[in-house]
């Protein structure tokens, strides 16, 4: 733990009006509760970035996709549900931008702008 982290950990344990070991038990105690938010919690940033371009390859592949619906729209084919699957798409390109918004702004330590 370097010096900004072990400052972060007193000021936060001082605020619960919390010994350092108590705070610290209770925090444990608190992650071996649910270890798949804990996981997802402290996932390295090397994890994320890594499900980030998984997740923009995805979107390439979607990309493909749309094309080929396009293709079969111009030759006359239905798409009923296109508009649906346009907006999910697109929901889900926002939230990766955020999230990689979200990302960045911890990485350089402030807010995302």
């Amino acid at each position: 733990m370097n010096e900004a982290e072990y400052k972060r950990f007193t000021e936060a344990a001082a605020h619960c009006q919390m010994t350092n070991a108590a705070f610290l038990a209770y925090a444990v105690d608190k992650a071996t509760r649910d270890l798949t938010r804990t996981a997802a919690e402290i996932a390295t940033e090397r994890e994320v970035i890594g499900e980030l371009f998984a997740a923009r390859r995805h979107l390439g592949r979607i990309h493909g996709l749309f094309n080929q619906v396009a293709k079969a729209l111009n030759s006359g084919a239905d798409a009923p549900h296109l508009d649906a699957t346009a907006g999910a798409v697109l929901s889900a390109a926002r939230r990766m931008e955020d999230a990689t918004d979200a990302l960045l702004a911890h990485r350089d330590g402030g807010a995302a702008a």
